[in-house]
């Protein structure tokens, strides 16, 4: 009576299509571009202010990339890019304390950003 008459099997948590790069990319643009403002400025206030936008964008990217990484990825994207880890774990490091948290270098940036696109490229190609 409770036995199901269809089984069902999904990809990922709801139908593809909410699972985008472009959100980890909008934030790491976001930070960059703290980082610009805070080297642009002279006054201490906006400096630190700047610096924990930075921060708490950071975070997001971290958030997106991990959404990605945990839901959307699955072993067989794996397997077909296994440098797809590694990837990721450079972005979300790019992200965290020893990268766009712990910096204001613009490059650290420039490199995080790379990286998402790297990712997106793979994302995108999964999706055809």
């Amino acid at each position: 009576m409770f036995t199901p008459k269809i089984t069902v099997y999904a990809h990922c948590d709801l139908p593809c299509g909410i699972y985008d790069p472009a959100q980890a990319k909008i934030e790491a643009q976001s930070v960059k571009a703290c980082m610009q403002k805070y080297a642009a400025s002279t006054d201490p206030d906006f400096k630190a202010r700047a610096v924990a936008i930075k921060e708490e964008r950071s975070n997001m990217v971290k958030e997106h990339l991990w959404v990605l990484w945990t839901d959307y990825f699955k072993p067989t994207h794996f397997e077909t890019y296994p440098q797809l880890h590694l990837l990721f774990n450079d972005a979300t490091k790019l992200a965290g304390a020893a990268g766009t948290k712990g910096t204001n270098d613009v490059a650290v940036a420039d490199k995080l950003l790379g990286k998402i696109d790297e990712i997106a490229e793979i994302f995108w190609a999964t999706k055809k």
